[in-house]
């Protein structure tokens, strides 16, 4: 019974476009459904702070206007989940919304007070993951709407269960991942304390001095860790998982083996957090990172045949998930297309895209089985 509930909120979802236009309830269903869970996540994260609080994130929850948010948020879901079950003939999503929006009432809603569960000093940041759902997803799912490369491309497109589900895991485990990622650095910062005068020094140039220093620091490191998971064979192991997404948009960039992400967040704090930049620059670039990582995997048109060639564009690293031969190993860089025209790997051919995305190998689908492919991938002979 529960598997066939699921299956129809599915398949609402994935409703074609010509059945889930304006006045068919679809968009009062989607909205309803999505505000239910931000608004539920949000409920949690207040009922169980020492569980699934980001500390980090407290100066939000601290804003006066916040649960104000919250209960707009969910008033807003019951409204539009009620106008979707009067107007679609299918009630899966508006009941689902419907019925997860009580629930976060049920458990206090937008008034709810911590519970006094011990906490083991593990949290898990589903708050995170519902700021960065509803600040990237309102950001990048019109813009992939109204200029899109691929117009044909819904948003429900080929597996975005399995890589929305790679942004919750990455999102919540948050904390492990960052001290796993932190363990070099914090290494290297005991055993360098002759470099206090440097990392002062750095500390001291201007914001945007430092900003672009770090950027260009993080991509060139970052260029060589991307190069080597293509060129090692146990590696590409990992970074296949990422390549394997057949479709691209600002959700594709999630999927990402939990071993590469400790490791490129490694990579890349290891030089930033042992030189001296100051905290404020190193939020603001991370900040930038998140927005920035979903950009350049949207499903967003236009060439930029001249900005491609110094800024890396969506194009530019389309380019690096092309299925096709000419396509392979070139693209390496994040953010500078300059690493790749110094180290032999630029292509941007002017106004052309790649055909398909994906990797030639059979990456198995879903999450668990993505997870242990590295470890019984069979090595090329």
């Amino acid at each position: 019974m529960l598997g066939n509930f699921f299956r129809n909120l599915e398949r609402d979802l994935t409703a074609p476009i010509e059945v889930r236009g304006f006045g068919s309830g679809w968009f009062a269903g989607f909205f309803a459904l999505l505000f239910a869970i931000c608004g539920f996540g949000m409920v949690i994260a207040l009922r169980y702070p020492g569980w699934f609080s980001m500390p980090e994130l407290q100066m939000l929850k601290d804003w006066p206007e916040f649960r104000v948010a919250i209960h707009i948020m969910l008033l807003v879901s019951y409204a539009l989940a009620l106008l979707s079950l009067l107007l679609r003939p299918r009630k899966a999503l508006g009941a689902t919304a419907l019925v997860i929006g009580l629930t976060a009432a049920l458990l206090g809603g937008s008034n709810v007070q911590p519970d006094e569960a011990k906490s083991w000093g593990i949290f898990f940041g589903l708050d995170f993951f519902v700021v960065n759902l509803l600040v990237t997803g309102f950001m990048f799912a019109p813009i992939e709407r109204f200029f899109p490369h691929r117009p044909a491309q819904r948003l429900f497109r080929i597996e975005w269960r399995e890589d929305l589900f790679y942004y919750l895991i990455s999102s919540m485990m948050v904390q492990a991942f960052t001290f796993l990622a932190l363990a070099p650095q914090a290494y290297v910062n005991a055993h360098t304390s002759g470099w206090g005068d440097f990392r002062l020094w750095v500390a001291s140039l201007p914001a945007v001095v430092q900003f672009v220093a770090v950027i260009v620091l993080s991509d060139l490191f970052q260029y060589w860790y991307h190069r080597a998971f293509h060129k090692v064979p146990f590696l590409w192991g990992f970074h296949a998982v990422h390549h394997s997404a057949p479709a691209m948009d600002w959700l594709a960039g999630a999927r990402m083996h939990f071993v590469e992400i400790v490791l490129l967040r490694g990579v890349t704090s290891l030089p930033l957090f042992t030189l001296g930049f100051s905290p404020a620059v190193m939020q603001a670039y991370i900040g930038f990172v998140y927005v920035y990582s979903s950009l350049l995997h949207a499903n967003l048109g236009g060439d930029f045949n001249r900005l491609g060639q110094w800024v890396a564009t969506p194009r530019f690293h389309h380019w690096h998930h092309g299925l096709e031969q000419e396509a392979v190993d070139v693209n390496f860089a994040i953010h500078l297309p300059l690493l790749d025209k110094l180290f032999g790997t630029f292509h941007l051919p002017e106004g052309r895209w790649p055909k398909d995305y994906g990797v030639p190998e059979a990456v198995p689908k879903g999450y668990w089985a993505q997870m242990k492919y590295p470890f019984v991938r069979k090595q090329p002979d």
